[in-house]
């Protein structure tokens, strides 16, 4: 399957860079560029791309914006932001979003194009222990009225979903959530599934923030 790729960067050398890079692989093709956010609806209507390559910070309408606006309609391409940080809230801003992951402006060739793939794929570019990083990142009070939703949410959940969406939030697999609960492997993957389909959520990722948003990550009480 070719992999059709929108890149989105405000800098004309970086866009070049990245084309010439991504463009290499036998099963990407890349099918245009833009230049800021507010060209990103056009583009993604006219070119259909599989994933959007988005650049965060951009004079016009940054990349944030046209994520959330990106993600918020039906059929919308997946998102990969880039940025020069590893968590920061802009960052956590395009995962809530429903952007499938973060990529580093100088992360290697070779690791941008498996990133692009995995996206392509239906998997999300962040691993348990980069999730981990970012649960650690956004540790602190989480304002009440974002709680009492997010313990809304997680309340529409089984028990056992519960207890692995749990899991999820502490950033681990799902053969270390198999191990934990006592699950088969293939149980773990279906049990995200539904949770993802029952939230209405894109990854895993937001599973984790959801999770954390509710305040029991830590004891925090449970949501029924």
């Amino acid at each position: 399957m070719t992999i059709k790729l929108l890149i989105v960067d405000d800098d004309p050398l970086v866009r070049a860079g990245l084309a010439l890079m991504l463009g290499g692989a036998e099963d990407i093709d890349i099918v245009g560029e833009a230049a800021d956010g507010s060209e990103v609806a056009d583009a993604v209507g006219c070119l259909r791309p599989d994933v959007v390559l988005m650049d965060i910070r951009m004079p016009g309408v940054d990349g944030l914006t046209a994520t959330e606006r990106l993600r918020a309609c039906a059929g919308a391409p997946e998102v990969i932001v880039l940025t020069t940080f590893h968590a920061d809230e802009q960052v956590l801003r395009a995962l809530r979003a429903g952007a499938a992951g973060f990529v580093l402006k100088d992360t290697p060739p070779a690791e941008i194009v498996a990133a692009v793939r995995r996206v392509a794929g239906g998997d999300p570019v962040l691993s348990p222990a980069v999730t981990r990083q970012l649960m650690s990142h956004v540790a602190g009070a989480v304002p009440d009225d974002r709680q009492g939703k997010a313990r809304g949410r997680l309340s529409q959940l089984a028990e056992r979903e519960r207890e692995v969406a749990v899991a999820v939030g502490r950033g681990q697999s799902n053969a270390e959530i198999a191990a934990a609960l006592y699950l088969s492997l293939p149980t773990v993957k279906t049990h995200v599934s539904r949770i993802l389909s029952r939230l209405g959520l894109n990854n895993r990722v937001q599973i984790a923030l959801l999770v954390h948003d509710a305040g029991i990550l830590d004891g925090g009480g449970d949501v029924r």
